[in-house]
């Protein structure tokens, strides 16, 4: 190839994250704005819903993360909780929820049978057995929610065809460095491949921070304890339950992660482990966050360009394009304070994301909650503490 060939190569290849951009765009704007997403009202008497919450340990401002979902305004539902063992620092936390709020049922459960590999699991099987109500909404330890959370999730099992629920999720951080960092991609650069995903197909697939279905549906997939040994198991659990013929709802609300005070490295592993639940889950789609990469694809392009301006409208091109559909995503549709805030930030979120994406083509193993696990065939396989 020569040099001229490839200069239009590199300046083609870097048009692609633009024209990504501008389809993020068009994606939010339906999603956001469309008619076809709003929450179906629940015209009958709401059904009741049992809440699941697996513990490990405590996050930052537990107490005030499971007190929000004593908050709800709904008329009926239950709250488990399940922790590990006795030693769990989150049982004070829980047994004081449960002081403050006598009105509300919640139950703490202790310890789960050991199905699998996922502990996260093994607790949800336990607690779908122990669950009063058909209607199950699965929410991590440190998800935060507004009043309204249950009424449009409800709401979308209105629907006959509807099999599961799932919502994006914003960040709630301390405003540390790396926790700004990590919390602006899941608003930009997450929530914006969520929304192509659902703009050009069906989705299939849910995001762990609120996973929503039904006893029945469950019971269809041969339940929680088909996924015990799965490294992702919200993606198994939208796609097993999509394969089924159920619509998997994807609606307009998002709940808040609430980061814990990190360091550059901490916040580095952890996206590190994301991008490898990617890479193991759909290889395709890691590779493909190639053509996502928008400021070092804008970089080769400026340095490719056959004109000084040209250069110039690679960078301008990149930065109103990255800017407008973090805006239009974050801000105006899941009303994400943080990136209204820290949007000089992005530019120095996409460098630590591309740094993440070339790192996650290497690691063989995942390291989660101090285990080191290999992972085959989208299963987790523990190392024998010998071999770690």
């Amino acid at each position: 190839m020569s040099w001229a060939a490839l200069r239009v190569a590199c300046c083609v290849l870097a048009l692609t994250p633009l024209a990504y951009y501008v389809v993020v765009l068009i994606a939010a704007w339906r999603f956001f704005l469309g008619s076809t997403h709003a929450a179906v009202l629940i015209e009958k008497p709401a059904p009741p819903v049992s809440l699941l919450k697996p513990i490990y340990g405590v996050d930052r401002e537990t107490y005030e993360n499971y007190a929000s979902f004593c908050k709800l305004r709904y008329s009926e539902y239950e709250i488990l909780f399940c922790v590990s063992d006795e030693s769990d620092p989150a049982i004070p936390v829980i047994q004081q929820l449960i002081a403050d709020f006598p009105d509300r049922d919640v139950r703490l459960l202790i310890g789960s049978e050991r199905l699998g590999v996922s502990d996260k699991v093994n607790k949800l099987c336990r607690m779908v057995r122990e669950a009063k109500h058909d209607i199950l909404v699965v929410t991590d330890s440190d998800v935060r929610v507004a009043p309204h959370f249950l009424l449009p999730i409800v709401g979308a099992f209105e629907r006959s065809e509807t099999g599961a629920v799932t919502c994006l999720y914003r960040g709630l951080t301390d405003g540390g460095f790396a926790a700004n960092l990590e919390a602006l991609g899941n608003s930009t650069d997450f929530a914006a491949g969520v929304l192509v995903s659902w703009l050009f197909a069906p989705v299939n697939f849910m995001l762990g921070a609120c996973m929503a279905t039904t006893k029945q549906h469950l019971a269809e997939i041969g339940g929680f304890e088909s996924m015990v040994d799965y490294f992702s198991d919200d993606y198994e659990l939208g796609n097993r339950i999509a394969a089924k013929g159920h619509r998997v709802e994807l609606i307009p609300q998002a709940v808040s992660i609430v980061y814990p005070n990190q360091t550059f490295g901490e916040a580095l592993r952890h996206q590190l482990r994301w991008n490898l639940s990617i890479r193991f889950s759909r290889p395709g789609g890691h590779f493909g966050l190639l053509f996502t990469q928008a400021l070092p694809l804008a970089i080769l392009g400026a340095l490719a360009a056959p004109t000084f301006a040209t250069s110039v409208a690679f960078i301008a091109a990149y930065l109103i394009l990255r800017f407008a559909s973090a805006w239009a995503i974050a801000v105006r549709g899941m009303r994400d304070e943080l990136v209204r805030r820290e949007f000089w930030l992005l530019p120095v979120r996409d460098a630590f994301a591309f740094i993440v994406w070339v790192v996650s083509f290497f690691p063989q193993r995942i390291i989660w909650r101090g285990q080191q696990f290999e992972v085959r065939d989208k299963k987790l396989v523990a190392v024998p503490p010998s071999k770690s």
